[in-house]
């Protein structure tokens, strides 16, 4: 179940450049963030997570971008679903064999 976002992603992205925009006029980066949250309606700790999020993804800063990291995900569901139906093949097959078995038997 996936949670419902407050912010649309053209808002966080709206937020993310005010505070490129901005930062000069700032002596810190989390000063130029503490002044653009409230005015987007947000707490300072999420717009910080959006800036480096977006840092991460334009290759500034260092980290596994969100398409690679959707794109691990999804291949780490799919290998848990084939270990799964992996799993259920090795129980049907052991079932048959041991059916077969029996039937020789009697």
């Amino acid at each position: 179940m996936k949670k419902q976002n407050k912010f649309s992603p053209e808002m966080r992205e709206r937020a993310v450049r005010m505070v490129q925009e901005h930062r000069g006029e700032y002596p810190s980066l989390w000063a130029t963030i503490e002044s653009i949250a409230p005015k987007i309606g947000c707490v300072p700790q999420t717009l910080n997570e959006w800036v480096r999020k977006h840092e991460v993804d334009a290759g500034v800063r260092d980290g596994v971008p969100s398409a690679e990291r959707e794109r691990v995900k999804a291949l780490e569901r799919e290998v848990k679903e084939l270990r799964r139906a992996n799993e259920i093949l090795k129980l049907a097959s052991a079932f048959f064999a041991q059916a077969e078995l029996d039937r020789r038997l009697k």
